[in-house]
């Protein structure tokens, strides 16, 4: 599981312009944000967006649809974000009487964990160049985006591969 924002700012990539034009990304300068909560497994990619930033609140309201949704006991591996180790978060995985286990990913070791290969694709690939004009068509986009690499099978048994450790 791992967490990742947007803003209405363009996440700006190479692109093309007529030889000796330089490209322009004309965007309204809004820093108004929007967060996506993802979790993967070797088949499916659930995830969630919400506005502005990821609290605690928003761990346990994840965490909660992903273990309706997946009905089964959960290995979630995550990092060591603030808001994962709050008391709330912690209070709410202790009430879940073992239907949810937690490790920790080693500090600044992000390769090990294949969300972050979902998150780069996203803003490289689907998120490129994108100068929303409203939250709304932001919303829209990151949803549109995270769906289309949610359905492409090989894309994610690549985010796997590459958070293979090294032999």
């Amino acid at each position: 599981m791992d967490e990742s924002g947007l803003s209405q700012r363009p996440t700006v990539r190479r692109t093309w312009a007529p030889r000796g034009q330089t490209p322009v990304l004309k965007h309204t300068g809004s820093w108004k944000n929007l967060s996506a909560a993802a979790g993967i497994t070797f088949s499916s990619l659930y995830f969630r967006l919400y506005p502005g930033a990821i609290r605690s609140e928003q761990i346990i309201h994840f965490l909660g649809q992903l273990r309706r949704q997946i009905g089964r006991k959960l290995l979630i591996v995550w990092d060591n974000l603030p808001a994962h180790r709050s008391r709330a978060v912690r209070q709410w995985l202790a009430v879940q009487a073992g239907q949810i286990w937690v490790e920790r990913l080693p500090a600044y070791a992000p390769e090990l964990n294949p969300v972050e290969y979902v998150w780069s694709y996203w803003k490289s690939h689907v998120m490129r160049n994108f100068c929303p004009r409203s939250e709304w068509e932001l919303h829209a986009l990151a949803r549109r985006g995270l769906r289309k690499v949610q359905a492409k099978q090989t894309l994610m048994a690549a985010f796997w591969k590459q958070a293979e450790l090294p032999i």
